[in-house]
């Protein structure tokens, strides 16, 4: 199980390279790993679908209002 969801993750991540570049990869990576596991965790996909959908309208809203950069910057500076 552990297996798969690293191999799908990096599947994922690889497949972001081409429009986003290696921060899309990275990010990719992360997010895939995390709903992978969180899959595992839960035993159903309800869960990592809920999430899943609160982090991209997050997403969405941060590059809306333009926040996204602002945001950025409280963790990588």
């Amino acid at each position: 199980m552990i297996a798969t969801v690293l191999i799908t993750s990096a599947i994922f991540a690889i497949a972001h390279y081409v429009d986003q570049g290696w921060p899309g990869v990275e990010q990719a990576l992360c997010t895939g790993t995390f709903f992978g596991t969180l899959f595992l965790f839960a035993g159903n996909l309800w869960l990592p679908m809920v999430t899943h959908a609160a982090f991209d309208l997050t997403a969405l809203a941060m590059i809306y209002w333009n926040l996204e950069s602002e945001i950025a910057h409280l963790f990588f500076k």
